[in-house]
């Protein structure tokens, strides 16, 4: 069936064509018939070289010739400037009407066009650059393609492009400085391109496996307060937020709430206080305290919700000196300090490698002094030929377990000090008998030595997505690192592809050994997996730059536990929460007289400590007046708890979370209960 995939880019000069012909060729080495049908070669020798070996569809009259290739009936055509108004006359308006024609007639398409051309984004773009945007394409478009994928680009490197003389004349280079291509225009564009992509990406979850939180509002409510709360807490979970509105909201209100929020309006026709839960699609679900939500907090639930106090109207900002890499953060303000650029994938194989080296190779052409620390070839022999010319520092040989490990020569590395160093997959962890034991601390001292580090990540391996991680796929990652790190990089680039090609790059061994490849294809690299991992690197990398700015809903979270191995886990799984809101955290462990159902009180002290939090341990006949209490004993605490009976017992049907909303708890945040996990061993992970 005949497919058409999309490059979405910020800028020109994002590597469009590049990436266009390198996929063409990629296709014909597989026996796929691809052939150039338009492609601005830019007199480049690096693209006449990808190019000279892709048949081409000769133009007409300096045109796109359209009935020449449905005469030869290619597989795949390539189609650059896919905005291109065609002359008067011709058989389609735009080179996008033709390529969904060649489409309608069998033939398939991989084309790209700047985000700028978008009929949606035009006056967006138009408001950054100053510069009105022409030949536009509808978002129809983008929305009937196969594929869409973001070509994401670092403003730091399109500049560099655009001074060695690879997108403009000499003589416009400083106007387009000052304009399309200044650093904070480039990052508008970049943050646009971003925001389309994740709209049209829609993982087919369950319900509450979806990237999005619901806010149900009601009439009664003050809708700001509420939902800016909700919206705090959703951007900490990475989840997107939809206000779902009686009929008689004031919209004009909303509107204005929702575009300072991110949000999107879901407009009702029915009594929100009537909607079915069930056909919510979001894994959080925000509602006011009231009768729905008491109701509500008496089942079993089978998502996270949070119950807003009335009246609550605490926002709290978050300084990035309160994390605990801010003494770093601090200390990037002074002179000498190194720079970080972190490569993001939704997971192995997405081509994070290959971009950092290409970067090197860009840099290393404009003189800069680089060295490859380490670069994890994995076998591939097109990821080795892309270290030819780079000096590589030697590895430190360790033997564990008679076993020989090649890590960073951390030693080395700091006596050389070249200007920038190559260290793939930050979330590895070292062997024993290393400086450090984790790869990511390996970076942090060659940032303080003032030099630059280029890595690459996986973000599956964000410790504060862990809880996103498992929701959306299931299984539990073990080597983690902590969310603050891309708080300190300077850029974090997404490296974005399709669960397709992911998927077609592992049957192909481009990612695990040949006997690892069926059992991957079954687990973690199932299509719903790679779809969500993706929608969470695109969440991360929008939200990269903005992390410090991060709002908190309350000031304090306090989990409420009781002596359940579910409650171990929960202690866990709120300490990340706490910790993405950057928030005090404490853990109540409250008990009635004579109880014995202690035996797992060991546990939960230990993760307790494990998490930094408080530790409070309580006696108390009336457990949820108790927890109540010890709540009210710090303003602004939100309580935490499991959204299950706390015993199962037949007197005690009640769950403890409508016991503390009967005892009078104005605030919740009930946690749903998680199946039993399943952990992401370490062979399906190259950097593990």
């Amino acid at each position: 069936m005949a497919r058409l995939v999309i490059f979405l880019t910020s800028a020109p000069g994002a590597g469009k064509t590049h990436r266009l012909l390198e996929e063409a060729r990629r296709l014909r080495s597989g026996g796929v018939d691809a052939v150039i049908g338009v492609a601005d070669l830019k007199g480049r020798t690096d693209l006449h070289t990808i190019a000279s070996d892709i048949p081409r569809i000769e133009p007409r009259n300096g045109e796109f010739d359209f009935r020449t290739t449905l005469i030869r009936q290619p597989d795949i055509v390539v189609l650059d400037e896919l905005q291109h108004r065609n002359p008067l006359g011709a058989a389609h308006s735009a080179r996008w009407r033709e390529a969904l024609a060649l489409r309608e007639n069998g033939i398939g398409v991989i084309g790209a066009f700047n985000i700028a051309h978008l009929e949606p984004a035009a006056r967006v773009t138009e408001s950054i650059t100053g510069k009105k945007s022409t030949d536009l394409i509808p978002l129809s478009f983008l929305q009937s393609a196969d594929e869409v994928i973001a070509l994401d680009v670092s403003p730091r490197l399109l500049q560099m492009r655009l001074r060695s003389g690879k997108i403009a004349q000499a003589g416009d280079i400083e106007d387009a400085l000052e304009s399309t291509f200044s650093e904070e225009n480039l990052e508008q564009l970049r943050q646009l391109l971003l925001r389309t992509i994740d709209g049209l990406t829609m993982p087919a979850v369950s319900a509450e496996q979806v990237s999005s939180a619901a806010a149900l509002l009601l009439d009664d409510v003050e809708p700001a307060p509420f939902l800016r709360r909700t919206s705090a807490l959703s951007s900490a979970l990475d989840l997107a937020l939809e206000i779902i509105a009686p009929p008689n909201a004031d919209f004009d209100l909303l509107a204005r709430i929702a575009r300072d929020l991110d949000a999107e309006i879901l407009k009702q026709t029915t009594d929100p206080a009537k909607v079915d839960m069930a056909n919510v699609r979001a894994s959080l679900i925000s509602i006011p305290a009231g009768p729905i939500a008491t109701k509500l907090a008496s089942r079993r639930l089978d998502r996270d919700f949070f119950i807003v106090g009335r009246g609550q109207t605490f926002i709290g900002g978050t300084p990035l000196v309160s994390h605990p890499y801010g003494m770093t953060a601090g200390d990037r303000m002074r002179v000498g300090y190194g720079k970080l650029a972190v490569y993001l994938g939704a997971a192995a194989g997405s081509g994070k490698t290959h971009a950092m080296l290409d970067r090197a190779q860009q840099l290393k052409d404009e003189g800069v002094d680089v060295v490859a620390g380490v670069v994890e070839t994995h076998g591939r022999t097109e990821i080795a030929a892309m270290l030819n010319g780079l000096e590589i520092l030697p590895r430190r040989e360790l033997t564990v377990d008679g076993k020989i490990c090649a890590e960073l020569d951390r030693e080395a590395l700091l006596a050389r000090k070249p200007q920038v160093v190559l260290i793939d997959e930050l979330a590895h962890t070292n062997a024993p008998g290393c400086v450090s034991t984790k790869r990511y601390e390996d970076v942090l001292a060659a940032l303080r030595a003032g030099i630059d580090v280029i890595t690459t990540l996986n973000v599956w391996h964000l410790e504060a997505l862990s809880d996103a991680v498992f929701r959306l796929t299931g299984r539990a990652v073990r080597d983690t690192l902590p969310d603050g790190i891309l708080a300190l990089a300077d850029e974090v680039i997404l490296i974005d592809v399709t669960p397709g090609t992911l998927q077609d790059r592992l049957r192909s061994g481009h990612i695990y050994p040949k006997e690892k490849i069926e059992s991957a294809l079954s687990t973690f690299f199932r299509t719903e997996n790679l779809l969500a991992l993706r929608e969470l690197a695109l969440r991360e990398a929008l939200r990269a730059r903005n992390r410090q700015k991060l709002p908190a809903p309350f000031e304090r979270l306090l989990l409420s536990v009781a002596s359940r191995p579910q409650d171990v886990a929960l202690v866990e799984r709120c300490s990340r929460i706490a910790a993405r809101l950057e928030v005090e955290f404490a853990v109540a462990f409250v008990t009635e007289p004579n109880s014995k159902d202690t035996r797992l009180e060991p546990e939960l002290r230990a993760a307790a400590r494990n998490a930094n939090a408080v530790w409070i341990r309580e006696t108390n006949p009336d457990l949820p007046a108790t927890v109540l209490r010890i709540a009210r004993e710090i303003d602004e605490t939100t309580i935490a708890v499991a959204g299950t009976l706390r015993t199962p017992t037949f007197m005690q049907r009640r769950t403890f979370a409508r016991r503390l909303l009967d005892a009078g708890a104005l605030e919740l945040l009930i946690l749903a209960p998680r199946p039993g996990e399943l952990e992401l061993h370490s062979e399906l992970e190259p950097d593990a």
